[in-house]
């Protein structure tokens, strides 16, 4: 079945998980709906996109705060079952930089366990599918994901987004993780990581080489994202685009690369980008104004506790102050 050409839905499937954050004391942990998933599809729904969440909702307290949460967003969930496994747990810490890392509680629960009926599931109006990070490896769930994604593909109609979200602790090693994540670029259009996860899976090469490894795989396009640094996009055309960083005062990092997933995806809808024949056919402008948007959206992230993705009122806010600050230092003038 086609995709109709006025369809804007983008489906995301993956973990839903609790995140517990450290509270003022060494005795006390809040929970907050967390998983990269789960992340874009919140991000995206304050994006103003029709969106969709494919996750395994646990029938238990945490089960029912994810899928309440996701609900009050406006995220569709007519294809996130009802799980009866608990649901998972990871343990946030921060170093002294605010950079966030995770002890997971993932034995028997509800994210991994995909039924072939369950993963079936795709809404019928979706233009752009996202999957990634623990639940695209994570066995057994994760190759029902790989088969639905590969089914997506192979259609031709629906634009396919992967990011890997490496975890190293859950991972065997780089050799183990490398044939994974390859599995699933492969199966993708837009294939995006952090120098982070690059690094760590190919330590003996650069960015560059393993955005061009990536593209001879099949992928449009790939955004490799450095955080304050910036990105850097290369597309099957031969663009080459170096994106910038925003100057922002961290406030943890939690979330900032998934808020960039769904600045990039909004984006790309906003502009019509919603097929694989339309990425690549995208102009260098809208693929330039599509990773500035998800640059902002990932600062502003940068600068709230917790994964707190940002609504488009408030990019526009902080592009037009951000504006207003240039202006103001341009014309005041300088003493001596």
């Amino acid at each position: 079945m086609k995709v109709d050409a006025s369809t804007t839905k983008v489906t995301v499937i993956g973990e839903a998980l609790i995140d517990l954050v450290p509270g003022d004391s060494r005795l006390t942990f809040t929970a907050h709906p967390g998983g990269s998933p789960y992340n874009v599809a919140i991000g995206l729904a304050r994006l103003g996109v029709d969106t969709s969440l494919m996750a395994r909702l646990s029938d238990n307290a945490f089960g029912r705060m994810l899928r309440e949460c996701a609900a009050a967003e406006g995220v569709d969930l007519s294809a996130a079952p009802l799980a009866v496994e608990p649901a998972t747990l990871a343990v946030v810490s921060f170093d002294a930089e605010a950079r966030a890392s995770y002890e997971f509680y993932l034995e028997g629960t509800a994210d991994w366990q995909w039924s072939e009926s369950e993963s079936e599931q795709l809404p019928a109006e979706t233009a752009i599918l996202h999957f990634g990070s623990i639940a695209s490896w994570t066995p057994p769930g994760g190759d029902r994901i790989a088969d639905l994604a590969r089914r997506t593909h192979d259609r031709g109609d629906v634009l396919v987004s992967y990011d890997p979200n490496i975890r190293p602790s859950l991972l065997k090693d780089s050799a183990h993780a490398r044939t994974t994540v390859e599995r699933c670029v492969r199966l993708a259009h837009i294939a995006k990581a952090s120098t982070e996860d690059v690094a760590w899976l190919y330590p003996d090469d650069s960015v560059e080489e393993v955005g061009h490894r990536w593209l001879d795989f099949g992928s449009k396009m790939v955004i490799i994202t450095g955080g304050p640094a910036g990105a850097l996009a290369f597309s099957e055309s031969g663009v080459r685009l170096d994106h910038a960083g925003i100057e922002v005062t961290v406030s943890d990092t939690v979330g900032a690369g998934d808020s960039f997933t769904s600045g990039l995806l909004a984006s790309f809808t906003k502009r019509g980008i919603r097929s694989p024949h339309l990425l690549s056919s995208c102009k260098e402008e809208d693929l330039f104004g599509a990773i500035d948007d998800a640059i902002w959206a990932s600062a502003i992230t940068c600068e709230r506790p917790g994964a707190d993705p940002p609504k488009s009122a408030d990019i526009d806010s902080e592009r037009q102050r951000s504006t207003s600050l240039s202006l103001l230092r341009q014309q005041t003038p300088r003493t001596a």
